[in-house]
């Protein structure tokens, strides 16, 4: 045979039974307050992680050394840059004539500054390209790249020169059906 030996259900190994427990702890001795506290939060924190403040939280059993608090971050989107890790991501449009042709546009950056992206000639929707060093900051105070996508913006409605002159170019350009090799067609 043997014996296990475990806390009293009653007390819980604290030697002592509360006979009128009070309603907000539960004969615990302790309650939820709320207090506000000034937190430093640093640069590069992702969105959900935790902050350990040391010593912060509540106190100890027995007169035990007060606890850490744990704070939970929530970072809010930004309305124009993503982000990935330390990497910005912004999605810029470009008419059809900058992505055709080639252009110099400028691009926002988090700091509020622009700068200057050179988009090459025959560029598709979609291309992404990296300006170093503009990104976000990261925890080791290395700073992240800014990765520009470009959207390039197809009119809704084309006066009838536009639409004659964009005809034009469709017959000048000869580029052939560019869906052929999904149907199997060498074209």
């Amino acid at each position: 045979m043997f014996s296990i030996s475990e806390p009293c259900r009653e007390c819980h190994g604290r030697g002592l039974v509360i006979e009128d427990p009070c309603p907000v702890c539960g004969g615990s001795g302790r309650g939820q307050s709320s207090r506000t506290m000034q937190v430093r939060i640093p640069a590069g924190v992702q969105d959900g992680q935790r902050i350990r403040l040391t010593g912060k939280g509540g106190p100890g059993e027995n007169s035990g050394a007060a606890g850490d608090l744990y704070v939970t971050v929530h970072v809010r989107p930004h309305p124009v840059f993503g982000r990935k890790g330390n990497q910005l991501t912004v999605t810029v449009p470009v008419t059809f004539a900058e992505a055709a042709l080639g252009a110099e546009i400028d691009v926002p950056t988090l700091n509020g500054a622009k700068v200057r992206l050179r988009v090459p000639a025959g560029t598709p929707s979609g291309r992404t390209f990296r300006v170093h060093g503009k990104g976000a900051p990261s925890a080791r105070g290395e700073t992240g790249d800014l990765l520009v996508t470009v959207d390039v913006q197809v009119p809704r409605s084309l006066t009838p020169e536009a639409t004659d002159a964009l005809r034009a170019y469709a017959g000048l350009a000869g580029t052939g059906d560019p869906r052929a090799k999904l149907f199997g067609d060498a074209g």
